[in-house]
């Protein structure tokens, strides 16, 4: 088992928008010449965030995922590619979206990046078109119920009925 010299956290972007801001302006309007008023969509207000840091604290990647189930703004620091960066924040925000109840996340993958998201669950679903001059890809990722959220999955279903008892515990020893 590797050791992961990273961290994620699901970010605020009141909080930590400026640094989620200073990831997305290097990797997509410096390193791949998207056009700002293209980046800054007036959507991540009301979107949910994560921030990846290195081992001293240092902003290194982000993504976010919108109420609409779509992933996206995902950009990890040149140099800090293929270390497992990216797996973490694209896995933070699918499992936010199961237990959010999302049946089913969608997002646009760089053609360049099909690998990567095939590797993680996620399926072509229509051709190639061009997204700020950068060829790209519809993909989806259908999605379950978490398994580990019974009183949900009882809620769901309707077909399930519990109650919840008093514990005794003068008789726990």
């Amino acid at each position: 088992m590797e050791l992961q010299d990273f961290n994620i956290r699901e970010a605020d972007w009141k909080i930590d928008g400026k640094q989620l801001s200073n990831i997305r302006h290097l990797v997509f309007i410096v390193e791949q010449e998207v056009p700002q008023e293209e980046e800054w969509d007036g959507r991540d207000d009301g979107s949910w965030h994560w921030l990846a840091t290195d081992h001293v604290d240092l902003p290194i990647g982000t993504c976010r995922l919108l109420p609409d189930g779509q992933i996206g703004r995902m950009a990890v620091l040149s140099n800090h590619r293929g270390q497992g960066v990216g797996t973490a924040l694209l896995d933070a925000a699918v499992e936010k979206a199961r237990h959010l109840g999302f049946g089913e996340v969608y997002l646009h993958a760089q053609t360049h990046a099909l690998g990567f998201y095939e590797r993680l669950g996620f399926k072509k679903d229509g051709e190639e078109f061009m997204e700020a001059d950068i060829p790209h890809y519809p993909m989806t990722q259908r999605l379950l119920p978490p398994d580990d959220n019974i009183q949900r999955k009882a809620i769901i279903n309707g077909n399930q009925r519990f109650s919840l008892k008093p514990v005794d515990r003068t008789k726990m020893t």
